[in-house]
């Protein structure tokens, strides 16, 4: 039951940190939008589909934990985990989507703009959306990091990420728009300039959060660091005289894992099982109390 607990009271504030950061994401959605249509910022236009993408992943965020909350069960006996990291994937993907929309309408303005075309001045009112996208979404991503910290989520943290990487968006659209209001119609460029460079900073977390995800997926194994960890925790219990083959596999916030230990090999089947027990506890004391672990037994020679 406390597990269980435990595991819905995370699922909670992950829930709640998200519904936050949906209702800021509806508003300054909105705000964006209507700012780089009437501001004719293509800056701005391309910044207010990020945020969109914003929604789209606060959504899938909020329906992952309501799902991964409910218990084991008959048909998932190592719990729902991996829907936590499919999640993550899926915002990984979406911030890809973004990128292409922001690069694409870049590089179409600045074709026009080689091609002698007028790039429209941006209004002001583009620049005070971009003002207000900084500082409402640098504070979402820092609360939103917290939590995710906090409950050990690589989905919240990723949702964050998200966050982060439009205050970054909205960085280069304020400087690009800046420009553009205020140096004069050759400096225009400078806001097409500004959403192309963006795209390629949100590109670099977009592949982190992608290759993590689906290293997770395919099961590949944790690293040397983590191994050594469990290996010497292991080592420490009385009555263990060796181990090997240790599998591990991450499944969401949490691990299931298998490990091989000797004991000596005149040891009753009571003693021995206990020394099995102690390894487990003082693993989970390690991974967290989720940790799914298995041990086998072998007679030490």
């Amino acid at each position: 039951m406390g597990r269980a607990k435990e595991s819905e009271d995370r699922a909670n504030k992950g829930v709640k940190v998200t519904y936050n950061g949906l209702i800021v994401n509806i508003i300054l959605t909105a705000f964006k939008f209507l700012a780089g249509i009437i501001g004719q910022s293509a800056a701005m236009v391309a910044d207010a589909a990020h945020s969109l993408s914003d929604l789209a992943s606060d959504v899938v965020v909020i329906l992952c934990f309501r799902y991964i909350k409910n218990p084991i069960d008959e048909t998932h006996n190592y719990g729902h985990g991996k829907i936590e990291t499919l999640s993550t994937a899926i915002v990984g993907s979406m911030l890809l989507v973004v990128i292409f929309f922001i690069a694409s309408s870049s590089v179409e303005e600045l074709l026009r703009f080689f091609r002698g075309e007028v790039i429209p001045r941006p209004a002001p009112i583009a620049l005070i959306a971009a003002i207000l996208s900084i500082t409402s979404k640098e504070l979402l991503y820092r609360y939103t990091l917290k939590v995710g910290k906090e409950i050990k989520s690589p989905l919240i943290i990723a949702n964050a990420w998200h966050h982060r990487s439009d205050a970054f968006s909205s960085i280069g659209t304020m400087i690009g728009i800046g420009g553009a209001i205020f140096l004069g119609e050759k400096w225009r460029i400078l806001d097409p300039l500004a959403a192309l460079f963006v795209s390629v900073l949100i590109l670099k977390v977009a592949i982190d959060i992608l290759k993590d995800s689906v290293s997770e997926l395919i099961e590949t194994s944790v690293d040397d660091k983590l191994k050594n960890e469990i290996f010497d925790t292991v080592s420490k219990v009385k009555g263990v005289k060796d181990y090997h083959k240790l599998r591990i596999r991450r499944i969401g916030n949490y691990y299931s894992m298998s490990l091989h230990i000797l004991v000596d090999k005149s040891m009753t089947v009571k003693d021995a099982h206990d020394i099995s027990y102690n390894v487990e506890e003082e693993i989970r004391k390690l991974l967290g109390p989720e940790t799914i672990v298995t041990t086998h037994l072998e007679p030490y020679d």
